[in-house]
């Protein structure tokens, strides 16, 4: 079940603005959607998500409708005017790791304060691998291999 929050904007005497009216309901999965995206938009991101969770997500994309796993890697806990969030990242080799964790943050806040209106109180970030420039050659060929067999 998916949770939401919910934003009330109420005035004194119920006669505000036009735009204060009414709620916003807000599903955590919106808000861990734009904090993956915002995730990935760092250069030295090469995915989200722990070694058993990529091997998922590639399960996923291959099922019809599995989806694209934009929330792979991503968990947040979405309160009524603040929100957490916590990522698995794997990093490109060479990448200063503290530089991009930093990164990270700053556009993940960004991203989520500025289209949710929510609060962001932390981003814990843990750096589960690196990527070495040499695996995506190794990817690709057991990948082939597998196709041929």
């Amino acid at each position: 079940m998916t949770e939401t929050t919910q934003r009330r904007n109420a005035s004194q005497d119920g006669k505000g603005a036009p735009g204060t009216r009414g709620s916003t309901a807000i599903a955590d999965t919106v808000v861990a959607k734009i904090a993956g995206m915002a995730a990935r938009e760092i250069p030295e991101v090469h995915n989200l998500g722990g070694g058993v969770t990529r091997a998922f997500g590639a399960v996923r994309q291959r099922v019809p409708g599995g989806g694209t796993g934009v929330t792979q890697g991503v968990k947040v806990e979405v309160g009524e005017r603040q929100a957490a969030v916590d990522l698995d990242v794997v990093v490109e080799y060479g990448a200063a790791i503290a530089d991009t964790a930093a990164d990270i943050r700053t556009n993940v806040v960004n991203a989520v304060e500025r289209m949710t209106g929510l609060e962001v109180v932390e981003v814990n970030i843990a750096v589960d691998d690196v990527h070495l420039p040499d695996e995506e050659e190794d990817e690709s060929e057991q990948q082939e291999s597998r196709r041929v067999a």
